[in-house]
């Protein structure tokens, strides 16, 4: 293969490792838009063409949001990594598949500048020590950021309209459902109506929910659950 020479790469960066950073928000996306995921994969093969022997593929964040850092353990770990001087470059598909919070975008560029890591999405390679690359990939941080928020807006007018309508439904607690007209009512199915009326007579014989689940375990008892149930 055909070693593709950036003025940015240099020998340090080469002798350390590549990592290619996937990244889908929902669950959703993992499951139907596989395309998006053989896409992402495919920037190992364009790590290799720079020169890295075994890029490292870190997919632990399939399925998670990129507005929470906490809840992103691959993001996480691959930070640990470049405090380690252990990685040399980061691709990704796009700025947004890496945060879309200022604040993770601001950690992300002090550390990939104090370790010398490079970034490279599908446009380029970018330098976080040289002004004008920080600058390039900054702008397009806080594009990302940006598109959250007016998506988030964007929903949050369409559930007030829909609420406005009457049309606005939430998942509801077990016990209930929605008939034909949208109208909330007790669930039709009787093993369900069953359970509820169990628990609460249990309940108040018991007093406690440690006492009640204690009730559950040795009674083996277990809540039925309607075909009809929607998540």
């Amino acid at each position: 293969m055909t070693i593709i020479a950036d003025q940015r790469i240099a020998e340090s960066h080469l002798n350390r490792s590549a990592i290619i950073y996937i990244r889908q928000s929902s669950a959703q996306q993992v499951k139907r838009n596989t395309e998006s995921q053989k896409f992402q994969l495919a920037l190992r093969e364009r790590a290799i063409s720079y020169g890295w022997r075994n890029p490292i593929v870190i997919d632990d964040d399939l399925g998670v949001s990129a507005n929470v850092y906490a809840n992103r353990q691959g993001f996480q770990n691959m930070l640990t990594q470049i405090t380690m001087e252990q990685v040399g470059i980061i691709f990704c598909a796009e700025a947004s598949r890496l945060s879309r919070n200022s604040k993770d975008w601001a950690q992300l560029f002090e550390l990939c500048a104090f370790f010398d890591t490079l970034v490279a999405d599908i446009d380029q390679i970018y330098n976080l020590r040289l002004a004008n690359d920080r600058m390039v990939l900054g702008i397009k941080g806080t594009m990302s950021e940006m598109e959250l928020s007016i998506l988030k807006t964007r929903l949050r007018e369409g559930s007030i309209q829909k609420a406005k309508r009457g049309e606005l439904r939430f998942i509801l607690v077990p016990g209930y459902s929605y008939d034909h007209d949208n109208n909330i009512v007790f669930d039709p199915d009787k093993r369900i109506q069953s359970a509820i009326k169990l628990m609460f007579s249990q309940f108040r014989k018991h007093t406690s929910i440690r006492q009640l689940v204690q009730w559950y375990q040795t009674e083996k008892s277990l809540f039925s659950c309607s075909k009809n149930w929607e998540w």
